[in-house]
């Protein structure tokens, strides 16, 4: 039952991320990555507050040296993926800028190959089942995403490479920390840290504008709200008692949901190539 539910919830996420997608391309045309990635991961922050407050319960007197703990692993947790998570999505908005978006999701995607291979070096060495999918689902992704058949290794191609590197550890170190910890209090943590640090980032090499920040509102509130304060918080809820490579490969169809979205909100059309690739 807690396996259903987990992949039921990392599905989820997927959805969200996969409509995402077309946000973060939107809100690039307005402002840059940095502020872009500073905004949305403090309203991602925001939103989980009062949710935070919401959700808090009681402590029992006997257990505040547990809760101590608690704290200090929780602080490490928030931290570790804040900063993870700052490198991941800044090189992911960098690499948007010169790539498509079927580019884009192909290489960011790539994590799930990257996973079982650093599963290898730490001890979680996948089975040959779980090695069978992830070589079908990255077949699935390059029909799905590189449209031209081109394998072409360009600069953006190299920094999606190194984002899908990030998100990697990334999900490792969810893997890690979240059976710990309160999943959503680790999420806001997250966030605020990967908001401040893109702060940093824009303040030294951006200009913001608030017209621009304006002209760019809904993107920023999908990002922020939907894919940072939900989609990041169900994947922390949903990676708890899962196997990270299999985490991987569910989440791992945002890139699917990215065109099934497209077709049916925008009515873009989808080839046979890109159908196979899905189904696989």
């Amino acid at each position: 039952k807690q396996q259903i539910k987990s992949s039921l919830i990392l599905l989820l996420t997927a959805t969200i991320w996969g409509v995402a997608f077309v946000a973060q391309s939107v809100g690039m045309e307005y402002i840059g990555p940095f502020t872009f990635n500073a905004i949305r991961c403090v309203l991602g922050g925001l939103v989980l507050i009062p949710v935070i407050l919401v959700l808090k319960k009681k402590k029992e007197t006997g257990a505040e040296n547990q809760e101590k703990e608690d704290k200090k692993t929780l602080w490490a947790g928030g931290i570790a993926c804040g900063v993870i998570l700052c490198i991941a999505s800044n090189l992911q908005q960098f690499g948007i800028m010169e790539a498509s978006v079927g580019k884009s999701g192909f290489f960011t995607a790539l994590y799930i190959v990257m996973i079982p291979v650093i599963g290898i070096f730490i001890g979680k060495r996948p089975g040959i089942k779980l090695w069978f999918c992830v070589a079908l689902a990255v077949v699935g992704m390059y029909l799905l995403c590189m449209k031209d058949g081109s394998f072409t290794i360009e600069r953006a191609d190299i920094m999606l490479l190194l984002c899908a590197l990030a998100f990697s550890f990334h999900i490792l170190v969810v893997d890690y920390f979240s059976p710990k910890v309160d999943g959503v209090k680790m999420s806001c943590i997250q966030f605020f840290v990967c908001g401040v640090l893109s702060a940093v980032g824009m303040l030294f090499t951006e200009t913001p504008d608030i017209s621009n920040i304006q002209a760019a509102w809904l993107p920023l509130l999908y990002a922020g709200l939907l894919s940072c304060g939900v989609g990041y918080t169900l994947q922390i809820v949903g990676q708890k008692g899962i196997n990270p490579v299999i985490a991987s490969l569910i989440m791992s169809l945002e890139s699917v949901i990215s065109v099934i979205a497209g077709w049916l909100i925008l009515g873009q059309s989808l080839s046979g190539r890109e159908i196979f690739g899905c189904v696989l």
